[in-house]
């Protein structure tokens, strides 16, 4: 059981970090500190909303999209204001934020469907 849920982690924060890198390099991310960034911030938020959405398909399943867009939103503006005062590239750090988490969720959802 353990080592589905952490599989899970792990394949959720992976897709997640390569789908919003391959947004960030058409948004013309090139510079390593660029690109660190986004792994890192991925790194604070993508688990964090996993876990919480997990816990209330367990526990609350009638809140489940309630909470998911809740939190989606705060990832994206959360991550939108530390790529405005980190981010060197001069791209506009919530439309990257924006479009990359967009794709990010699709992109694990269609993955999920295969």
């Amino acid at each position: 059981m353990y080592e589905n849920i952490v599989f899970s982690f792990f394949s959720c924060l992976c897709i997640t970090i390569i789908v919003e890198l391959v947004i960030g390099f058409f948004c013309g991310v090139r510079e390593k500190k660029d690109i660190l960034l986004i792994i890192l911030v991925n790194i604070i938020t993508n688990p964090m909303v996993v876990f919480v959405v997990n816990l209330f398909k367990i526990f609350s399943p009638r809140y489940v999209i309630v909470i998911l867009i809740v939190l989606e939103v705060s990832a994206f503006v959360i991550e939108g204001i530390i790529y405005k005062k980190y981010l060197k590239k001069d791209t506009n750090p919530f439309f990257l934020s924006l479009v990359a988490n967009f794709s990010s969720y699709f992109g694990g959802k269609l993955i999920s469907m295969i």
